[in-house]
């Protein structure tokens, strides 16, 4: 059996999609992380290019109209998506890719690459769960916490859609699950 290219691991936000993937990018160096574009403002701790490409919103539709994007969405206020060349990256380049998408963008690229991507939906044990994460993490007004939450239910729905779905009640095991599901091996250093 081919393991997947393209790990494309989504979820509502507050579901650990994120921390899921550093962890796998931390226990296998061999993986690489695509890199989405977007163009809302950079949090505190994120680095250009490593975490996000960040751009106007101008350059952004510059790319969507000369076909640089495999997918993306308006997303609250702000722009996402997958740049081509990442994805041109993992393929021609013969490695394997950890994606950290929104559940449109994962349904997009497995629309767009059906043999080479695996969809791996991340699901919160219940709502009262999710709604203490995103308040925990503060990084936004009240506001655009309730448009995560309104957002919620349509991503939820989405679910079924995906090859494989963990809970993340617990990150250790929901992680082990993930590799487990893309053919990775623990390793000592996990």
């Amino acid at each position: 059996m081919l393991l997947p290219r393209l790990i494309v691991i989504s979820a509502p936000s507050g579901c650990g999609k994120t921390t899921i993937a550093r962890e796998l990018l931390r226990r296998h160096p061999e993986i690489e992380f695509s890199v989405s574009a977007t163009t809302r403002a950079r949090r505190r701790g994120e680095r250009a290019g490593k975490d996000y490409f960040f751009l106007t919103k101008e350059e952004f539709t510059s790319k969507v109209q000369h076909g640089e994007l495999v997918e993306w969405e308006q997303i609250y206020d702000d722009y996402y998506g997958t740049l081509k060349s990442e994805i041109d990256r993992a393929l021609n380049g013969g490695t394997r890719m950890v994606f950290d998408v929104d559940v449109k963008g994962a349904l997009a690229i497995k629309r767009k690459y059906p043999h080479e991507a695996i969809l791996i939906f991340i699901s919160p044990p219940n709502m009262q769960v999710l709604k203490q994460r995103l308040a925990r993490r503060k990084t936004e007004s009240a506001a655009s916490l309730q448009k995560r939450l309104d957002r919620v239910p349509m991503e939820l729905a989405q679910e079924k859609n995906f090859d494989f779905s963990v809970v993340n009640d617990d990150i250790s095991r929901a992680v082990e699950e993930v590799e487990s599901i893309v053919g990775l091996k623990r390793t000592s250093r996990g």
